[in-house]
């Protein structure tokens, strides 16, 4: 099995599963997400760098975690329409998952693995953790929350091209 990100599937804010293998030869930024954070605005960036880059190829991932002070209380629903209201997101949301802990989905147990955090941690430590992946499907980068997404351009551009 190839080690990359595209071994992955993972169910959309829908219930329809995606495979990851769809975003093959794109530039993905993967996000922990939650509504009721103090990053929460960070969702205005996010749709700015996803318009801004989306024809040359780049993706925004955004997963919905309630692990970190229970600021993602809603359902899958509710999360999709306070996203669409107030931040008018564009980029795919998929369905809340867990990030730590024994129930940790399968493609955060990887990406956790391939880029640690501060001092070789592997646990996410709040919401709006990124994952900037290159177009074979590799984690290049790991932010962290407090890491605007427009911080993160130069390293998207990058890996465009």
């Amino acid at each position: 099995m190839s080690d990359n990100i595209y071994q992955f599937s993972a169910t959309k804010n829908d219930g329809s599963e995606q495979s990851l293998k769809e975003y093959e030869n794109k530039v993905c930024l993967i996000v922990n997400t939650a509504s009721k954070c103090g990053f929460t605005p960070q969702y205005e960036g996010l749709q700015k760098i996803y318009e801004q880059y989306k024809q040359h190829g780049f993706e925004v991932l955004a997963f919905p975690c309630d692990q970190f002070g229970h600021q993602e209380p809603g359902t899958d629903e509710d999360i999709a329409q306070f996203c669409s209201l107030n931040f008018n997101t564009q980029f795919p949301l998929f369905k809340k998952i867990d990030v730590n802990g024994e129930n940790t989905h399968p493609l955060y147990q990887y990406l956790k693995s391939h880029a640690k955090g501060v001092l070789g941690s592997q646990g996410i430590k709040w919401n709006f953790t990124k994952f900037l992946v290159n177009r074979r499907g590799e984690v290049i980068k790991r932010y962290a929350p407090t890491a605007k997404p427009e911080s993160i351009v130069a390293d998207i551009k990058q890996q465009l091209g």
